[in-house]
């Protein structure tokens, strides 16, 4: 407890001592073609934080795999795999309605688009969103090398419930297949945790990058929007997920939030559900007494499809281009919007730049101009370090919920 103690306080310095660093660099006016930003720190420092994100990544696959595979193979029967999945998909997809109603209703009465008029040459170019039957075929793996290779995490995971449920049916066979498993995820995290000793010099180095491109200025830009999206994410993690815990799970919040903020922290400085889900996992079921059959199963699909975040960016940022266009939308385009960003949590997944992707489709979806979306990009990578932090805490909370529904939550 002591050294896990230890790490947060030295990943909370390194975090702090770069947004103080890149925040100073912005400040002196340090432009691209200056040394201190090329070879410093766009060169050497951002070079030390993308090689800590790529090392952290290189785990995602084989720790998805192995964890689900064990986990399925763990569930007695396909019932209880069955029942469990049904949970944590509804769960996920309330948790993530609950989330854009939440934004729609407080951005409604913050009103943060009012009184703008965006510029009419500002132009936004989105990704074309895949239909709706190849999202569904493309979430089964043909080839499932090549969807490891691919980073297709709905695929994947997949394919390593199928090969889970084969081991749980394969008696003396699957049994000995199933001790290799456990194994390969010991060793898998024990990697881990020796790539976390160097996590305070990687979250330093990512931080002094972001804050000496952007510094706090766009935040000021944007302020009521950026400060409409902060609020509601500190809602419903301090309400909606309040709630679910005590009510659910019979959990006090406040000790689940206490033991769940290192990667909470974690989260907010990488940006990235699928580079903290090691950690998420090891805190679940060494910390929060999540028994591993159900966080290994929970926690990978809620870092692929949980996006509580993102739909309360989605919904805040429908009201803000609304309104700076001077478009009435209504209550039955408010309906679509809800429908549309949950329903879309879950189809574009294995997409870059999913955030984006479905605010697109929301817009389109409502009749919005596209091009409102370029206004926010300036503060979505400072929103988007936020979001990530609520969507682990989503992933957390979900797990602790269907462990206790199973009997499998140590108190």
């Amino acid at each position: 407890m002591t050294d896990r103690s230890a790490l947060t306080k030295k990943i909370l310095l390194g975090m702090f001592s770069g947004l103080l660093l890149g925040s100073l660099a912005h400040s002196i006016a340090l432009d691209d073609s200056n040394p201190i930003m090329q070879f410093g720190i766009n060169g050497l420092i951002d070079l030390g934080g993308q090689i800590f994100i790529v090392t952290l990544k290189l785990l995602v696959v084989p720790l998805v795999f192995v964890s689900l595979a064990c986990g399925a193979s763990n569930l007695s029967g396909g019932t209880s795999l069955g029942r469990i999945g049904i949970k944590t998909l509804v769960l996920y997809l309330f948790t993530t309605a609950a989330a854009i109603s939440l934004a729609l209703i407080a951005a409604n009465i913050i009103n943060p688009g009012l009184g703008m008029s965006l510029a009419s040459d500002t132009v936004f170019v989105a990704k074309e969103s895949p239909p709706i039957k190849q999202v569904f075929l493309e979430i089964f793996p043909s080839n499932p090398v090549k969807a490891m290779a691919e980073g297709n995490m709905l695929q994947v995971i997949v394919f390593a419930i199928l090969v889970g449920v084969a081991i749980s049916k394969s008696g003396e066979h699957g049994s000995r297949l199933r001790d290799s498993l456990d194994d390969w995820n010991e060793v898998i995290m024990k990697l881990v945790l020796m790539l976390m000793s160097v996590a305070p010099i990687g979250v330093f180095c990512l931080m002094t990058t972001v804050f000496a491109n952007m510094g706090f200025g766009g935040i000021f830009d944007l302020a009521k929007y950026f400060f409409n999206v902060v609020l509601v994410l500190v809602l419903h993690f301090s309400l909606t997920y309040f709630l679910l815990l005590r009510f659910l799970a019979g959990l006090n919040p406040l000790r689940f939030y206490k033991d769940f903020y290192p990667v909470m922290v974690y989260a907010f400085s990488t940006s990235s559900s699928s580079a903290t889900l090691p950690i998420t996992l090891e805190t679940l079921e060494k910390k929060m007494g999540v028994r591993k059959e159900v966080a290994s199963f929970t926690a990978p699909l809620g870092a692929t499809i949980n996006m509580d975040g993102t739909a309360i960016m989605q919904g805040v940022a429908t009201v803000f281009i609304a309104q700076a266009y001077s478009v009435e939308i209504g209550l039955a385009g408010y309906m679509t919007v809800i429908l549309t960003a949950t329903m879309a949590s879950i189809g574009t997944a294995g997409v870059p730049g999913v955030g984006l992707i479905t605010l697109a489709l929301v817009l389109q979806q409502v009749g919005l101009p596209v091009e409102g979306i370029a206004l926010i990009i300036g503060v979505d990578r400072l929103l988007d370090m936020l979001r990530t932090s609520v969507n682990v805490g989503g992933d957390a909370t979900v797990a602790s919920i269907v462990a206790k529904s199973e009997g499998k939550l140590d108190y």
